[in-house]
């Protein structure tokens, strides 16, 4: 993988055809290490958030020993760039030949489930194994997520303990419960609210759980979304950790996929053509831009203008943009809006922040389209969670709301003088 310092020598040194993954395994070294630093349990990544191996390595080299893998080629990815990591196969619907292939092929001894036909299922394929370490997903109430993530997986409360029951029964080794407070979580507190859930499943049960995983949902910056510090989610599940009926030994766990790597990697796209407000890119929905489209989230945007032989950043006054793909489908379409010089026109180039997360991994080739290539920059990320690299995108509405921002941030300061 070639390294620039800033896509702006990527643009100088050549003007890529299409578009192009920035990664930044600085800024998800950084990430692994500060929650491994803060987080008072086991830390496992979500493989689903990215695959590139570039990632696992990262992660890898920076503490990171254990993974949340969702199918056999996730597993086979992880082994071959982390060959002695832990894997917890968390899917809590898996095929006879997958759990086959993890147990036996790959050595995975911890499952998820969330019904008494997956329990039975893994036991059977398993052949009764003993060391089993079986996690319970539960479905629970939690309000604050940009994604909800209810539905599909989890075992209701009415259910719950007899599973729970069932599961303690089949293991001679770890059983425990899991749940997900759904995506790009922005209250601190549905921690509180799921582990209180889980708790009571617990007590109606009658049993103690060797492990509480209490999922992903951490959550990172984006345009319109500044959420509270990772130390309020980390404080949060603590408080709500002490208070669970719970054994002394019993251990903690997380699985965060979007706050370890949101930050590590971006998407360099070109105009192809300019209609008003609306900008034609060589990447989109079926592409890097699935979030955009289909969440409507306005990722942070910096334009890059190639001509006359000089490579520089657009500056200027900026208007709203709307983002069309490459493909003949209508939907794909990325709302935003986004901010951007309003001379921005076709052979400028698009850089598109915060992708680490759900970015290339949602890509297709629909249409034709959908080559990406990958290349490494030394540059920050375009917004930060962590510690003192913690940084805010500014909306470029008003210079306004940005001096009321920083004058309200002096008198915080002040206050605690």
């Amino acid at each position: 993988m070639q390294t620039y310092h800033t896509p702006l020598d990527l643009v100088r040194e050549r003007s890529p055809e299409h578009p192009v993954a920035i990664a930044r395994p600085a800024a998800a070294a950084l990430a692994a290490r500060w929650f491994q630093d803060n987080f008072k349990g086991d830390v496992f990544y979500a493989v689903k958030a990215n695959p590139s191996p570039w990632v696992i390595q990262a992660l890898a080299a920076n503490g990171v020993s254990a993974f949340d893998v969702a199918s056999v080629p996730e597993i086979e990815l992880v082994r071959a760039h982390a060959p002695d990591a832990r894997l917890a196969f968390m899917h809590p619907v898996k095929s006879r030949a997958a759990i086959r292939a993890a147990y036996f092929d790959h050595g995975v001894r911890t499952f998820a489930l969330d019904s008494q036909e997956e329990l039975e299922k893994i036991l059977a394929v398993t052949e009764g194994a003993k060391d089993l370490n079986l996690i319970v997903r539960l479905a629970v109430q939690a309000e604050g997520a940009a994604y909800s993530l209810a539905g599909k997986f989890g075992v209701d409360q009415h259910q719950a303990p007899s599973l729970l029951l069932a599961a303690r029964r089949a293991t001679q080794d770890l059983m425990g419960v899991s749940f997900h407070v759904g995506s790009q979580c922005m209250r601190p507190t549905a921690y509180n609210a799921a582990m209180a859930q889980a708790s009571r499943a617990l007590v109606r049960a009658g049993v103690l759980a060797d492990v509480v995983d209490v999922g992903g949902g951490f959550p990172s910056i984006y345009p319109g979304m500044t959420p509270p510090a990772l130390e309020d989610y980390f404080d949060a599940i603590q408080r709500g950790f002490a208070e669970m009926m719970v054994h002394e030994t019993t251990e903690l766990w997380c699985e965060p996929g979007r706050a370890l790597v949101a930050e590590a990697s971006s998407i360099l796209t070109c105009v192809e053509l300019r209609k008003g407000d609306a900008l034609y890119l060589n990447d989109g929905a079926y592409g890097g831009l699935f979030d955009a489209a289909h969440a409507r989230w306005p990722f942070p945007v910096k334009a890059i203008r190639s001509a006359g032989g000089e490579v520089r950043e657009m500056e200027g006054a900026l208007r709203p943009f709307r983002f069309y793909g490459p493909t003949c489908d209508a939907i794909d379409h990325m709302p935003g809006p986004f901010w951007l010089p309003e001379d921005v026109n076709e052979g400028d180039f698009i850089e598109i922040g915060m992708l680490g997360a759900y970015g290339v991994t949602m890509a297709t080739r629909f249409n034709g389209f959908g080559a990406i290539e990958t290349v490494a920059c030394d540059d920050a990320p375009a917004a930060s969670m962590f510690g003192l690299a913690r940084r805010s995108i500014p909306s470029p509405r008003s210079e306004v709301q940005n001096v009321v921002r920083l004058s309200k941030a002096r008198g915080r300061k002040r206050r605690k003088k």
